[in-house]
């Protein structure tokens, strides 16, 4: 467990310092800035990345709401979601925090925002909170499908960590102007406690959106797409897992 537990860790690490990094230290940089697009695909090629690189000790999930949804496929043990939920949130505020100390050190730093996600005034589109809580229950329950479809006995082995960093790539592509994207309560955490927006007061969105999405994902596959699909595969199954 304790190597389950570590690969969690170090994977959220690198979303958050990854694609968050990005957003804070790249997508703005005169000249040079990355832009949403740029971000959009850090943070998958951030899953992507380490998806290969520890998803066969942990299963990949760097994420509380994905573990939530493979719970509720039976892809994952009950009994291991809150440890998971631990280590993924501690994971992300080290990123966080290790992210603060490198920003920082600019000239006339100001963390404003600090990648976090928002609606209304905190939206970057100034999108209403009914918009931002659609968006992330869609989207992250598509990301549960992806997941769940990609690592499936059924589908080609070995291609799950590109679908799932590509199904990534395209939910921040489309929802960056509504929330700055989420689908990720560790990410949303992780940030927050560094913005200086008043965002922690709308962090409850990010958590519960994001956790009905899964779970809303997680039985439209278990129960429309995956029949008599094998249970098993992520956490259980290290050879097959993202």
């Amino acid at each position: 467990m304790s190597r389950k537990l570590a690969a969690e860790f170090f994977g959220t690490f690198w979303l958050v310092f990854g694609g968050c990094g990005s957003a804070v230290l790249a997508a703005g940089f005169p000249q040079l800035g990355i832009g949403f697009v740029g971000v959009s695909f850090a943070f998958g090629l951030t899953v992507l990345t380490m998806a290969y690189a520890v998803g066969g000790i942990s299963g990949g999930h760097f994420n509380p709401a994905v573990s939530l949804g493979l719970a509720i496929a039976d892809r994952f043990d009950w009994k291991e979601i809150i440890p998971y939920w631990i280590v993924q949130v501690i994971g992300g505020l080290a990123a966080a925090a290790t992210l603060y100390a490198i920003a920082s050190g600019a000239p006339n730093f100001a963390a404003g925002g600090f990648a976090s996600n928002g609606y209304g005034e905190l939206s970057p589109g100034k999108y209403s909170l009914a918009s931002a809580f659609i968006a992330e229950v869609v989207l992250t329950a598509a990301f549960l499908i992806i997941i769940l479809g990609s690592t499936s006995r059924a589908a080609q082995a070995g291609f799950a960590p590109l679908a799932i960093g590509l199904g990534l790539t395209l939910i921040h592509l489309v929802s960056i102007p509504v929330t700055n994207t989420s689908v990720n309560p560790a990410r949303s955490t992780a940030v927050v406690l560094f913005a200086q927006t008043g965002a922690t007061s709308q962090l409850w969105l990010f958590w519960v959106a994001p956790l009905v999405g899964a779970a809303v994902g997680a039985l439209i596959y278990k129960l429309l797409l995956a029949p008599g699909d094998s249970p098993g595969l992520i956490g259980r199954e290290p050879g097959r897992t993202t």
